[in-house]
């Protein structure tokens, strides 16, 4: 009988064993932190918006920097981190979307800014050239010619 138990034991034993050394362990220390800076530096602040996670104070920001430390502690890849995130936040939460057809603001709207600045920044330009940049249409000739009447009925009243 106490043959019995031991036999059991030891193939109990030998079954944990086996099972603890097949267990993938997750980077611990060092490791674990680099990866971990690495990937919150390829995510998105969803408060800030213009900063990485790394790099954020925000309240949420720290919440999903512990979410991210808890899904690395818990054996998912990067790239399984990454998607867990997309799905819950969207493509946003990349500091680096994809270009798709939804991300496309993202991707293309500062260019659109820019040039609709460069157009208008160039009609002013082109305007004042033709000498049509006053508010009430008159030309700068007509303005100062009405400014000087003003001026001089004023010093004629006082």
């Amino acid at each position: 009988m106490i043959a019995a138990r031991r036999a059991l034991l030891g193939v109990l034993f030998a079954a944990a064993a086996s099972a603890w050394a097949a267990a993938p362990t997750a980077p611990s220390g060092d490791a674990l932190d680099a990866r971990l800076k690495r990937l919150e530096t390829e995510l998105r602040c969803l408060v800030c918006q213009n900063q990485t996670l790394a790099d954020s104070n925000a309240d949420l920001a720290g919440d999903l920097r512990k979410e991210v430390r808890e899904l690395a502690l818990a054996g998912k890849s990067d790239d399984e981190i990454r998607a867990y995130l997309v799905a819950r936040y969207g493509d946003f939460v990349l500091y680096d979307p994809p270009l798709k057809a939804i991300t496309s603001l993202l991707w293309l709207g500062p260019f659109a800014l820019l040039a609709g600045g460069a157009v208008l920044w160039w009609a002013v330009l082109r305007r004042r050239a033709r000498g049509e940049g006053t508010a009430t249409g008159q030309t700068d000739a007509e303005a100062a010619a009405h400014a000087r009447a003003l001026l001089e009925r004023e010093e004629g009243s006082s």
